[in-house]
């Protein structure tokens, strides 16, 4: 039997080596690169389905102060001049 010849130990151009340490470290970078894509995709599916469409940040929470104010308005409570007025005061 030829050792050096065909398939036994030593042969091919890494020698027993083979593909081991070289073959994990191809399989870590890609690894490395497939989970980037996917966390890519799922950043972006989800900055997409955000309310108002492509919202990289997130508005500011919105003052109970202004949401009071619009109730009183639409119910007649105050006119639209002192409306604005308070809402200009809220928003500052």
């Amino acid at each position: 039997m030829m050792w050096g010849y065909g398939y036994g130990p030593n042969w091919g151009m890494m020698g027993d080596w083979g593909y081991g340490v070289y073959g994990w470290v191809h399989m870590i970078v890609w690894l490395v690169i497939l989970v980037a894509v996917v966390v890519g995709v799922v950043w972006l599916v989800r900055s997409m389905a955000a309310p108002g469409g492509h919202h990289l940040v997130a508005p500011p929470p919105r003052s109970r102060g202004l949401d009071v104010l619009e109730e009183r308005y639409a119910r007649g409570e105050i006119n639209r001049d002192e409306y604005l007025q308070k809402k200009n005061d809220i928003l500052g």
